[in-house]
C-alpha cells in the first residue's frame, strides 16, 4: 500500500483552526504520510504538527446554515486529550480531508507507522532497546546461588507473551517450566517481578487451568514452593472477586486448589472491571473526559460527574491492592504471587505499583524506565491493542483499555503525597502517557517481545535513548528531590486522591502559571546550590589559609626555639 492512495488532498488553504488557548486562525493544512501540519498564515504564529496516529477519532459536522450550506467542520479528538476544530468552506474538500485523516489515523500495520520512518537529527548516545535486559537488571540476584537465567522461551513457544530471557529459581529446570506453562492461562507461569531486601519475593502469573484432564500441576507447585523456606508461608493475591473467580471455573480456569498449595493463603482483592477487559475502565475514562470538556457545568454538577465516572475509584482500588501486597512483603517478610485471569492488566498494575512503594530505585528516572520495560514491555502487556484507541473513540472494542494510564495516574498519586521522594516530575509521566499512544519512537510498538522482534524494532529509535539525553533529562528532574531509601506508605482514603490536573485539564485550564512556578522553583534551588557551592569553596579556602597560618606559626616557633638554644 502507498500512502498516496490514502491522501485525497495533500494541501488545502483557507482552513479556520480552533484549538485551546488560541483565537481562531486562518491556516493552511498539509497532509503527509505521517503528519497533519496546520500552519497559520500570520508570521510568528502557531504551527501544529500532529501525527496521524495521535488522532483518536475524526468527527464530521456539515453546515446547516441556509445562507452558507457548503462545507462544515472536522473535530479532531486526539489521544493526548486535546480537541482541534477545522472549519472548511467547501463540501468536497471537507469529505476529502475527512477520508484521508480517517484512513491514515486507523492504520493497523505497525511497520507502516512513523517510528520506522523517523530519523533523528541528534546523535544516539545509548541504545535504549538493550538498556534493561534481564541479565543486567537482575545481575545482583543472578550472582547468588538462588536464581538463574533460562532461555527455554527463546523462540516464544512456551509462552508467547513472555520474553525470551527469563529469571527463574536455580532449582527449577526447563522441563519443569514447560510443564508449569501448560497449567496456566496463556502459558504465563509464575515469574519473578521483584526481590525485596528482606528476601521476600514478588511473583506474577495468570490463573491456573483446572479442566478435567489437568486439575493439578506439581511443576507449578514446585516453582511456587521454591521461593519459600520449609516453614515459610506465602500469599496468593487474586485480583478477581471470589464470585468472578468461581465463574472462571466453569470455563476451565479458577484458583489454585488449597489442598495442593498448603503453604499459600489466597486473598481476593477485587479489580474485576480492570481484569476482565470488558471496556468498563475505558468507559470511565471517557466519562471523565466528557466532564472535563464540558465548560457549561456548575461546580457541583462537575464534581458529581467526576465521582460518577468512577475513575478515582479505580485508582483507589489499585493502590489498596498494592499496599496490601507491599505490607505482606515488607512488614511480614512473606513472598506473594499476584494474578488475575490473564495475568496482564490488573496483575501488572499491582506488581508495578508495589515496586514503586517498596523500591526507591523505581522512583528515579532510569528506575521508572526499567520498571516499565521489565514489568510491562517484557511481561507482554499488549500496548498495540490496548492503546490503539483512547477515551474519545466511538468504536466499542473490549481490547482497548487505558490500564497503563491507570498505572501512571497511580504513580502521580504517590508523587503528590511524597513529592520529594521522586527524582522526576509529573512531566515525565505525561510524556510516557503520550508516547504509549503515539510516538516517533518504537518502544511501545507491538503486543509483546515476540511482536517487536518480528517487527525488528531495533531499526527504530528507543524512547529511552531520547529521554536520557542530557538536555531532555534535565527538563524531567524534580528540583525538590531528596533521595528516600524508605518504603513510602500512601493514604488511600478518597480525600487523599486528587485529579491529575497536569494531564486531564491541560487543554482546558492553561498550565502557564504551573510552568512558571516550576521554573522559578528550579531557579531558586539552583541559586541555593550555587550559594552552597560557593560557601563550600570559601570554607575550603579558609581551611587552607588556616593550615598555612598554622604552618607559619609552627615555623616561627621552631626558629624562636633555635635562637633561644643558641
Amino acid at each position: 500500500m502507498e500512502f498516496s492512495e490514502l491522501i485525497r488532498i495533500p494541501k488545502l488553504d483557507g482552513v479556520t483552526m480552533h484549538n485551546a488557548f488560541h483565537d481562531p486562525v486562518d491556516a493552511m493544512l498539509c497532509i503527509t504520510s505521517h503528519h497533519l501540519i496546520l500552519s497559520s498564515r500570520k508570521e510568528d504564529d502557531q504551527e501544529i504538527w500532529l501525527l496521524h496516529q495521535s488522532i483518536d477519532v475524526v468527527e464530521k459536522k456539515m453546515n446547516n446554515n441556509n445562507s452558507n450550506p457548503n462545507g462544515g467542520s472536522l473535530i479532531l479528538k486526539c489521544k493526548d486529550l486535546q480537541i482541534i476544530q477545522l472549519d472548511i468552506g467547501n463540501t468536497e474538500d471537507l469529505h476529502n480531508v475527512y477520508y484521508s485523516l480517517d484512513r491514515l489515523s486507523n492504520l493497523d500495520n505497525p511497520s507502516l507507522m512513523y517510528p520506522f520512518f523517523y530519523r533523528p537529527m541528534y546523535t544516539i548516545l545509548e541504545d535504549g532497546h538493550n538498556l534493561f535486559k534481564p541479565e543486567l537488571e537482575f545481575s545482583k540476584l543472578l550472582a547468588s546461588e538462588e536464581w538463574r537465567i533460562s532461555t527455554v522461551n527463546k523462540d516464544y513457544t512456551v509462552c508467547s507473551t513472555y520474553g525470551g530471557t527469563l529469571v527463574v529459581p536455580k532449582c527449577i529446570d526447563d522441563d519443569t517450566l514447560i510443564a508449569a506453562a501448560s497449567f496456566r492461562e496463556g502459558g504465563r507461569f509464575p515469574m519473578l517481578s521483584y526481590r525485596h531486601e528482606n528476601g521476600a519475593v514478588l511473583l506474577r502469573s495468570s490463573q491456573p487451568l483446572l479442566n478435567n484432564s489437568n486439575k493439578r500441576s506439581r511443576s507449578d507447585e514446585k516453582i511456587l514452593n521454591a521461593v519459600l523456606g520449609t516453614t515459610t508461608k506465602g500469599y496468593i493475591i487474586d485480583t478477581r472477586s471470589s464470585n468472578y473467580a468461581n465463574q472462571c471455573k466453569a470455563k476451565g480456569g479458577g484458583t489454585e486448589p488449597d489442598c495442593n498449595y498448603p503453604q499459600w493463603r489466597r486473598i481476593h482483592k477485587s479489580l474485576d472491571k480492570i481484569s476482565n477487559c470488558n471496556g468498563t475502565v475505558l468507559e470511565s475514562f471517557s466519562k471523565l473526559m466528557d466532564a472535563v470538556n464540558d465548560g457549561t457545568c456548575s461546580t457541583d454538577k462537575w464534581m458529581s460527574r467526576l465521582e460518577s465516572s468512577n475513575w478515582l475509584t479505580f485508582i483507589q482500588g489499585v493502590l489498596n491492592a498494592a499496599c496490601l501486597v507491599a505490607q505482606c512483603i515488607d512488614q511480614e517478610g512473606v513472598s506473594v504471587l499476584v494474578h488475575g485471569t490473564f495475568g496482564l492488566d490488573s496483575t501488572l498494575l499491582v506488581t508495578s505499583i508495589v515496586q514503586v512503594i517498596l523500591n526507591p530505585d523505581c522512583r528515579t528516572v532510569r528506575g521508572l524506565q526499567a520498571l516499565i520495560d521489565r514489568e510491562w514491555l517484557q511481561a507482554g502487556y499488549p500496548f498495540q491493542v490496548r492503546n490503539s484507541k483512547s477515551c474519545y473513540t466511538n468504536i466499542k472494542n473490549k481490547q482497548n483499555q487505558p490500564t497503563f494510564v491507570l498505572f501512571l495516574d497511580c504513580v502521580q498519586q504517590l508523587y503528590n503525597q511524597f513529592p520529594c521522594s521522586f527524582e522526576f516530575t509529573t512531566h515525565m509521566l505525561v510524556l510516557l502517557f503520550e508516547h504509549s499512544y503515539f510516538s516517533q519512537f518504537g518502544t511501545f510498538l507491538g503486543n509483546c517481545e515476540a511482536d517487536r522482534e518480528n517487527l525488528n524494532i531495533s531499526k527504530t529509535i528507543s524512547l529511552w535513548s531520547y529521554l536520557n539525553r542530557p538536555d531532555i533529562l534535565t527538563s524531567l528532574l524534580n528540583p525538590m528531590y531528596d533521595p528516600n531509601k524508605a518504603t513510602i506508605w500512601p493514604s488511600v482514603a478518597p480525600v487523599s486522591l486528587v485529579l491529575w490536573n497536569d494531564l486531564y485539564l491541560r487543554w482546558v485550564i492553561t498550565q502557564t502559571q504551573n510552568k512558571k512556578a516550576l521554573s522559578k522553583t528550579q531557579s531558586l534551588i539552583q541559586h541555593d546550590k550555587n550559594l552552597r557551592s560557593q560557601a563550600t569553596k570559601l570554607r575550603k579556602q579558609l581551611l587552607d589559609l588556616q593550615k598555612e597560618w598554622d604552618s607559619i606559626v609552627a615555623e616561627d616557633e621552631t626558629i624562636a626555639n633555635d635562637i633561644d638554644g643558641a
